[in-house]
């Protein structure tokens, strides 16, 4: 577990590396890439262990006999998050942007509304609007600089078209970790509205120490006639590639749903994926998780200090995730002088924030999961680009 070893990713593919001289005019020779949420780190041994086992087996062929993998998806969740999954819940997906538009095709219709507390992961409105739903945008409001909920002026927004409500728990882009009461009550709202509720916990095992996720089923029990979890190893043992999570349904009514659509779709598994997960969804993997956690801690600690020695730059405390939401309107700049300080001058492509929803137009999101010594380079950059402020 070298987190501190420099990958050179650049020519490998790497959406991350690869695109960012495309999409924002940082040069790739040159560049630091902090947007694309994915790590800069090695997954656990164990994993690399599964792929090459497959690879000296020579054979690629359909999976069978999936037994063990939904164990392992089962003993992570029990043993991590308290859970008790029972193994027929699970539907194996192509990642949490397959599972969240599988579930938008299954639930709702066009025209229908989808809430989305805004800013919030982007891939959400883009599955959304390309299924011929409506984006229906719930801004959080800010609390001594950290997103909380605004349960009264979102239930006066509701027309009664909605249908859906897709949680991001923990936040991405904010970070925040939601209390056990934060969820009841978004578990009532839901309620209030007849709304089916989607929980994406796709980050849950990326919490900080000092704070604790907690599962929607175990915070509101009484939701599971209307809940839809979704979870994956993706995230944790930074494997996006393998495009594999879970949709897990404990409701039967919602199950037969989902279940007819996917089989309508005729969407079946990546053999890899599931070869992949099993392996990480272990005690070796959780000792990896762990041992990253601690890695990404010196890291966010770093960041924020250096970010918030920065006149009019302020990160928004980060509880989980890897990704540091930064606001920069205390510049007094226009979006184009930021854009151009941070993409042109320190040559650093990370995320816009007005990508991200209501609310998120001031802030850029920067992804930390990378050794230390490429952090304080992007943030010897990002010092040097606003120098003038200091």
């Amino acid at each position: 577990m070298n987190f501190d070893e420099r990958i050179d990713r650049r020519g490998s593919h790497s959406v991350k590396w690869d695109m960012m001289e495309t999409l924002y005019g940082v040069p790739a020779s040159t560049g630091i890439a902090m947007w694309v949420a994915d790590m800069e780190f090695r997954p656990p041994a164990a994993i690399q262990k599964a792929v090459e086992g497959m690879a000296a087996h020579g054979l690629y062929g359909y999976f069978g006999d999936d037994r063990d993998y939904l164990a392992a998806i089962r003993w992570w969740m029990e043993h991590r998050h308290g859970w008790e999954v029972a193994p027929e819940w699970i539907f194996t997906v192509h990642g949490l942007v397959n599972g969240t538009a599988l579930c938008v095709d299954a639930f709702t219709q066009p025209g229908d509304g989808v809430v989305l507390m805004t800013p919030v992961y982007h891939a959400f409105s883009r599955v959304i609007r390309a299924a011929g739903r409506d984006v229906v945008e719930c801004r959080l409001a800010q609390d001594n600089g950290r997103y909380v909920m605004d349960l009264d002026a979102w239930d006066a927004q509701m027309t009664g078209r909605e249908r859906m409500l897709i949680l991001c728990s923990p936040h991405n882009p904010g970070g925040r970790v939601w209390t056990v009461e934060e969820l009841r009550q978004v578990a009532d709202f839901c309620v209030r509205h007849d709304l089916i509720l989607v929980s994406d916990e796709i980050h849950h095992d990326l919490v900080y120490p000092g704070q604790r996720h907690t599962v929607m089923p175990l915070a509101a029990p009484e939701v599971l006639e209307r809940l839809v979890m979704l979870t994956a190893g993706t995230k944790t043992f930074n494997i996006a590639g393998a495009h594999c999570g879970n949709v897990i349904i404990p409701d039967p009514t919602l199950r037969a749903t989902m279940a007819r659509r996917i089989g309508a779709l005729g969407i079946s598994p990546n053999s890899f994926g599931l070869f992949m997960v099993s392996a990480g969804y272990s005690p070796e993997g959780a000792e990896w998780a762990d041992a990253l956690m601690r890695y990404l801690e010196g890291n966010r600690a770093l960041f924020d200090e250096r970010i918030n020695r920065i006149p009019g730059l302020r990160s928004m405390p980060l509880e989980a995730t890897y990704l540091s939401w930064v606001d920069f309107a205390g510049t007094g700049m226009s979006a184009e002088e930021i854009h151009c300080r941070v993409q042109s001058e320190a040559q650093i492509a990370a995320n816009h924030g007005a990508t991200f929803g209501a609310g998120g137009e001031s802030f850029f999101r920067f992804n930390i999961a990378a050794p230390r010594a490429q952090v304080e380079e992007a943030l010897e950059r990002l010092s040097r680009a606003f120098a003038d402020l200091q």
